[in-house]
Order: structure tokens, then sequence, then C-alpha cells
């Protein structure tokens, strides 16, 4: 089955974020459960956080299909010591906000080298910022999302995502987030039904599809290998429908949480009625 959402505001707090997914016909959502774009945000209070794990019983939500996504500040493979201390603190503050919320996924930005380390020593780095978070934390897995490639940033390649998870520890709580934007961007062709095939035999090689465990539903304003990361609705961009009507129809994307981040936030309804007509009768009928 499909479980296709969106990222949801927080901005009237977290617990009021199940209805809205509900409001726009989401079987998932994603959230940011503190401000993206500071190192420090007031904690959740307990309150809040029942409140919002009732709204997820109430609204249909399991754990199993909400993706938060950390702050875009972070960068766990900083050649910096004081900015990798501060992003090691952040982290691991997200870690225990979805522990509190009883989350049990957290997708992120793997890093960037910021042109200052070796491509691997970096990647070194983030997996031993993970493990460090992973052994003070419970029930929580980390989850890498695939880049752009933009600047220094690491994780654009599949065989980047398969470092990391070769270096982390704790396997059983590491998996993967592809972006479809972000992946075409870094060069991986999803525009025919052929180029669809070779690109997802080539996930399917390096890093695995049990390691699969959401994806972000972006259609890119750039072209195959530009490394730039610009949204686009779905259609309107360089995958076109065709690559969404694909997608629909493969069974390798159930049961995961299959978030939009289109940039028309008014168009998610719209967009997340088409992706499910997109799916063959048989198939919704069966398991539905």
């Amino acid at each position: 089955m499909k479980y296709i959402g969106a990222h949801v505001s927080t901005s009237k707090g977290v617990a009021s974020s199940p209805i809205l997914a509900s409001q726009i016909g989401a079987r998932a959502f994603a959230i940011f459960t503190r401000s993206p774009s500071r190192w420090r945000s007031p904690a959740i209070s307990e309150a809040d956080a029942q409140t919002f794990k009732q709204n997820c019983i109430d609204y249909g939500y399991t754990p199993d299909v909400i993706l938060p996504h950390d702050s875009f500040l972070i960068n766990l493979g900083s050649p910096d010591a004081a900015k990798l201390a501060m992003s090691r603190e952040a982290f691991l503050d997200e870690f225990r906000r979805c522990e509190q919320l009883g989350l049990t996924m957290l997708n992120f930005h793997p890093g960037s080298h910021l042109n200052e380390m070796d491509e691997d020593d970096c990647l070194k780095r983030i997996a031993e910022s993970i493990n460090l978070t992973l052994d003070k934390t419970e029930g929580v897995t980390a989850v890498i999302e695939s880049t752009a490639g933009q600047g220094s940033n690491l994780g654009y390649r599949f065989e980047h995502l398969a470092r990391i998870i070769e270096l982390t520890e704790d396997k059983s709580r590491v998996g993967v987030c592809v972006d479809t934007c972000h992946s075409l961007a870094a060069g991986y062709d999803f525009t025919t039904p052929e180029t669809y095939d070779v690109s997802w035999r080539e996930f399917g090689d390096i890093v695995g599809f049990n390691y699969l465990r959401g994806m972000h539903l972006n259609d890119s304003i750039k072209g195959i290998g530009s490394r730039v990361d610009r949204h686009a609705p779905l259609g309107h961009g360089e995958l076109g429908l065709e690559f969404f009507k694909l997608l629909m129809r493969d069974p390798r994307m159930d049961n995961i949480p299959l978030i939009l981040e289109t940039p028309d936030e008014e168009l998610w309804g719209e967009e997340i009625a088409w992706l499910y007509s997109q799916i063959p009768d048989a198939d919704r009928d069966q398991k539905e």
C-alpha cells in the first residue's frame, strides 16, 4: 500500500500536524520538531507531546508513516570542531524530541566537507556522529537523505549512502530517504521506463532496498546531473509525470512514507489525489 503525504507546518504547534495532514488527504506526513533555521528551540511540552500522539491515533497515523526532518544547520561531517560539536548536540536533541513524540525515524542531510577535508574522512565523521547519537538514544532510526550534491554536500552518490551505512554500528537503526529531485540533479536518470529501471537497479545493488525507509517526491527545475537543488511541482520539471506514474506502480515503494516537498503547498491536496489515482485499480482495491 502507498502512504503519500506532505511536509506539513508546525507553526501552530506540533500537535496540529496530524490534523493538517488529514485535511489534504495525506496518509503520511513529515514535520520539523524544532526550528530548521536555529540552533536552539523551545522544548516540546509533555502536554503537546501527548496531544500529538492522541491526534496521530485519532487521524490514523502510525509512527512508520511519519518522517520528521532535522534542522538545516546541522552538519554531521563538519571540519570545524566547534560547528561539529553544535551539530552533534542539535542532532541528539532532534532524536530525543522524536523519542518524546513516539516517532521512530529522523530524516537528515548527511553533511558537507566544505572543501576542507577528504571526502571519505567526512563520510567517516558523519558515521561517527550517527554512532554517537544512536548510543545515547533508543527506538529512532537515522534516515539519511540523498542530496543533489550542491557545493560540498555529500550523499549525492549511492556510494556515499552505502559507505555511511557500512560505518554505522547498529545497522538496524539506519536507513535511506531518496529525494527524487535530488537524485535526478545528482545524475541518476529516471525519465524513461528504461532508465528508471537502470537507476533503481543501481540503488538496489549499491545501497539495497532493505534500507529504503522513505522518499521525498519532488519534480526538478534543473536537469540530470546539474547538482542544483530546485524543487518543482509534479509534472512541472525535468522528471515529468511519467516518472511519478511509474513510481506509483512500483511495489518496492509500498509501506514507506512518500512525502511531497513540492514548492506550492496549495497544490498538495491535488498532487496527493493525483498520485493515488495512478495506482492500478486492482492494487488499490486489494490494499485499501
